[in-house]
């Protein structure tokens, strides 16, 4: 069997991890040390930086991304007989968090230039059951602020934001998290702020949402073995607060070096877009935060999305698909009563995305190589 040596990593945290590896280490013996794993000081520390540093007044640190979406949802008391608005082409954790409620998600279509969720089209499908929209700020780069309040307020609807890939993205002067009700982030470990496991975060600055998120997620209680609200079990463990706390301050420098990769890689592109390959647009400029930097293979290019990649991973450059399936189409969800067709730009950019490598440190050689091996394939 012949094995590809990788000479371009999807991911690489070497140089995130390496330079405050002591201090991780450090933290996590104390917390072992002191043997706090739930609820501790670690967390609420964390909790309270996060919050300031996504401009809301509270954090509520949770088990992961889909229950701080579901937690969120239900502390505004949206559940069965109402609908929520949300793109199609989201990773499947956001319907799971609407259907978790015992609401109804109402799909839309995407803006094909930059695969975020298209407002006119949701425009088209509020109905009277229609009680919020979920935006998901898709691999980094946020939906318009100002054109998402102008929606919700004339159509009055809550905001709800899943910005599990946009850690400190900003954009029109605000923060990814800060635009309405309440937002949702994931630190699963390749997020662009991941810990070493499981995490989420719901973060608002309404104090009653943050009282009943914090309650709900304790098995819904503020006071030991008084219950107010309808809980679960889902809690960000201190362990992994106190790792987050280390990597809190390099984020935005992590951010940083990721648009500049970005920038090199669409230096790279200019001379290949009218060829077919296509990256997407990027309308938040040093905002966007790249958690993914995504391509579109045309049919103009010659060959498909999947011939590409694999003949780059022959080449020991590895890339990704998100996502390949859009959720109208996924079996599981088919009780939602969609068909293929419905939603024609999800379904085409499903068919020839492609996610290249991306991770702070990417070097301008590591681009070059990944955009020459693509320029290979064409010829």
């Amino acid at each position: 069997m012949t094995v590809t040596s990788v000479n371009v990593p999807f991911v690489d945290f070497s140089e995130q991890h390496q330079p405050i590896q002591t201090e991780i280490d450090r933290a996590i013996q104390t917390v072992v040390q002191q043997g706090n794993f739930i609820l501790g000081q670690d967390l609420e520390q964390f909790e309270t930086a996060f919050a300031a540093a996504c401009g809301v007044d509270y954090a509520v640190g949770v088990g992961s991304g889909t229950d701080a979406i579901a937690l969120g949802l239900q502390a505004a008391k949206i559940g069965a007989g109402d609908e929520v608005l949300v793109p199609a082409n989201t990773f499947i954790a956001t319907v799971i968090g609407i259907i978790a409620v015992g609401a109804t998600p109402i799909l839309v279509d995407c803006d094909p230039d930059t695969a975020l969720i298209d407002l006119e089209a949701a425009s088209k499908l509020v109905s009277d059951r229609t009680k919020a929209i979920i935006v998901v700020h898709l691999y980094g780069q946020m939906v318009s602020p100002q054109a998402l309040q102008d929606f919700a307020q004339s159509h009055n609807l809550l905001i709800f934001e899943d910005a599990a890939q946009a850690h400190l993205a900003h954009r029109e002067g605000k923060t990814a998290g800060s635009l309405g009700i309440g937002a949702a982030f994931s630190f699963y470990p390749s997020k662009n702020l991941g810990a070493f496991g499981d995490g989420g975060i719901f973060i608002t600055s309404d104090p009653e949402m943050a009282r009943r998120v914090k309650a709900a997620r304790n098995y819904g209680t503020s006071q030991k073995y008084v219950y107010t609200e309808l809980g679960t079990n889902s809690r960000l463990d201190n362990l992994q607060a106190a790792i987050l706390n280390v990597k809190l301050p390099h984020l935005k420098s992590w951010n940083t070096s990721r648009n500049q990769a970005a920038q090199e890689y669409d230096r790279a592109f200019e001379t290949l877009e009218n060829k077919g390959i296509i990256p997407l647009k990027n309308y938040c400029g040093m905002g966007h935060i790249y958690h993914l930097y995504v391509v579109r293979i045309r049919p103009e290019f010659g060959k498909n999305r999947d011939t590409v990649q694999a003949q780059l991973k022959e080449k020991g450059i590895q890339t990704g698909i998100h996502y390949p399936i859009p959720c109208h189409l996924q079996p599981a969800y088919s009780f939602l009563g969609y068909q293929k067709g419905d939603f024609p730009h999800a379904e085409a950019l499903a068919a020839d995305i492609l996610s290249l490598p991306m991770f702070p440190g990417l070097t301008p050689e590591q681009v070059k190589t990944v955009v020459e091996g693509i320029s290979v394939i064409s010829i």
